[in-house]
């Protein structure tokens, strides 16, 4: 069984605290249950059992299957469906199923349950196939057809997003609700507590391959040193979000590897255009302006080539726009923009103010990705020096939506990741829409870039398109509603007895039943 249980938490923290003594008094090793049981540590909470809240925990720990998957370049893959294509006229999508899967429970994964999966996914506002023009999800046959209103080429993408995983009837209660976690994956969820840990094991009845590990257990663990800890001295076999010091820690043991991957994925400071001071673009151009990113990512993430030079990173090659004027560093072109937005040294010369009020915010940002916090910090610095004040708050991930919300936040810091469905528009278009995002533009918007969004939405390809994408590169990079501060590496410790293990950039999947145990 899988219900959650809160309570059990206490126990598992319990449980870990003891074997983490155990190891620093001289205990650990591999016991006969790792031999067989994958042990995967990170920073990612289990929100919920609800695949939209679920942090994509159970599509990359192998539970739920997606209609549609990617492989790691992030080209669309079969996954439930074995082909598809859209009518003639676009409006509808045809799924082939593939034969003979099964749900967990052992209850087929035919057309009926996979479109009333959908239908329910569709209806969260939280998944991004709530934003697209589906008319009707149905079961024709052995196919599942999707009825769109207008045409939208991005549909197939779309599936392959987390919390479009595929759940057995048998998951809902009589509400609708998801009580407990039945997909169709190669692993089935044998225990799962609510926010820190879930169980898995091999499940007999998958379609394809049996994986050669028995099984993974997924725990929680917040603090990165002891994150780090644990992959040093063999008690987790794939220890995700490790801050620098605890790569170099990795670095120097016996028995476990680094691996990592250039992501989609970027350091970014969110703004409030309705600051304010923020709603003054020279403002946010001097926030920029003052960011040395060379050296901050030198000093923090201990590899300069990750400095942004704009919002899209490489890995995001249709994107990234080689030509463009990379951001840069110049301390006094800053404090120039300050002086021409009003901004004069306070008395005693420490702080800029102008209408008597200092120029001073909150920045906002979370602990989740551990380079966070230590770039706030260089942040801060970077802002003391040119007469900015900024007060940095290190709570939960969820304050900065909430704040977005409730028009309390000034500055944010988060890594946005731009291809959580495979084609990156989607995620693009919804982090710079009109109306805002709560990872992405806050109260500002801006029409060529809108106008251009919607000429890639209309036609993917072709010079029309890369024009497009260019000017909306170019207008962030002249507008700043966003600040670029680095690019990001996904990285994971690994131990050697586990072999096998490759990096997903997508992340839509570990990929752990591909892996082996190595004598």
């Amino acid at each position: 069984m899988n219900t959650p249980s809160r309570r059990r938490v206490v126990s598992l923290t319990a449980t870990l605290t003891a074997a983490l003594v155990t190891t620093a008094c001289g205990g650990g090793g591999a016991s006969d249950r790792a031999r067989t049981i994958a042990r995967v540590v990170g920073p990612f909470e289990i929100h919920s059992l609800e695949p939209t809240a679920s942090n994509g925990l159970f599509t990359r720990l192998e539970v739920a299957d997606t209609v549609v998957s990617s492989d790691v370049e992030g080209t669309l893959a079969p996954g439930l469906a074995t082909t598809w294509q859209p009518s003639a006229d676009k409006l509808t999508w045809t799924f082939d199923l593939v034969d003979g899967a099964r749900f967990h429970d052992g209850t087929p994964v035919d057309a009926p349950a996979v479109a009333a999966s959908l239908t329910k996914t569709a209806a969260d506002a939280a998944s991004p196939l709530a934003g697209a023009p589906i008319a009707k999800i149905a079961a024709v046959g052995e196919t599942l057809n999707i009825s769109l209103s207008t045409p939208d080429p991005t549909l197939p993408a779309l599936l392959t997003h987390y919390s479009a995983g595929i759940l057995a009837p048998s998951s809902y209660d009589g509400a609708g609700r998801v009580t407990k976690v039945v997909g169709s994956g190669p692993f089935e969820v044998t225990e799962l507590e609510l926010p820190s840990s879930i169980t898995t094991r091999r499940f007999t009845g998958y379609r394809g391959d049996q994986p050669t590990i028995e099984g993974v257990e997924f725990s929680v663990v917040g603090r990165a040193e002891t994150r780090a800890v644990m992959a040093a001295s063999g008690q987790a076999d794939v220890v995700f979000g490790l801050e620098p010091a605890g790569r170099q820690r990795v670095d120097a043991a016996d028995g476990v590897s680094m691996a990592s991957a250039l992501q989609p994925r970027t350091v970014l400071l969110k703004v409030n255009g309705a600051h304010p001071a923020l709603k003054d673009v020279r403002v946010r151009r001097a926030l920029s302006l003052m960011l040395d990113r060379d050296r901050i990512a030198e000093a923090v993430l201990r590899e300069k080539d990750l400095a942004a030079t704009q919002i899209f990173p490489p890995a995001l090659a249709t994107w990234n726009q080689p030509d463009l004027e990379p951001l840069t560093h110049d301390v006094d072109r800053a404090r120039d923009l300050l002086t021409e937005a009003g901004y004069r040294p306070s008395a005693d010369g420490k702080t800029l103010e102008r209408d008597g009020k200092p120029l001073r915010l909150t920045l906002t940002t979370y602990p989740d990705r551990p380079e966070l916090p230590p770039l706030a910090t260089a942040i801060q610095e970077a802002a003391r020096a040119i007469g900015i004040t900024i007060d940095v708050a290190v709570g939960n991930s969820s304050e900065i939506p909430a704040k977005h919300a409730d028009g309390t936040l000034e500055l944010a810091l988060l890594t946005k990741h731009f291809a959580l469905v495979s084609d990156p528009f989607v995620s693009i278009a919804e982090t710079f829409a009109a109306g805002g995002a709560e990872w992405g533009v806050m109260n500002w918007q801006d029409p060529a870039l809108t106008t251009s969004l919607a000429t890639v939405a209309q036609q993917p390809t072709g010079p029309a398109a890369d024009a497009a994408r260019h000017e909306v590169a170019s207008v962030i990079q002249e507008q700043l509603p966003v600040v670029p501060v680095a690019w990001y590496r996904l990285n994971a410790a690994v131990s050697d007895r586990l072999g096998g293990f490759v990096i997903d950039p997508i992340e839509h999947s570990w990929r752990l039943s591909e892996t082996t145990w190595v004598p």
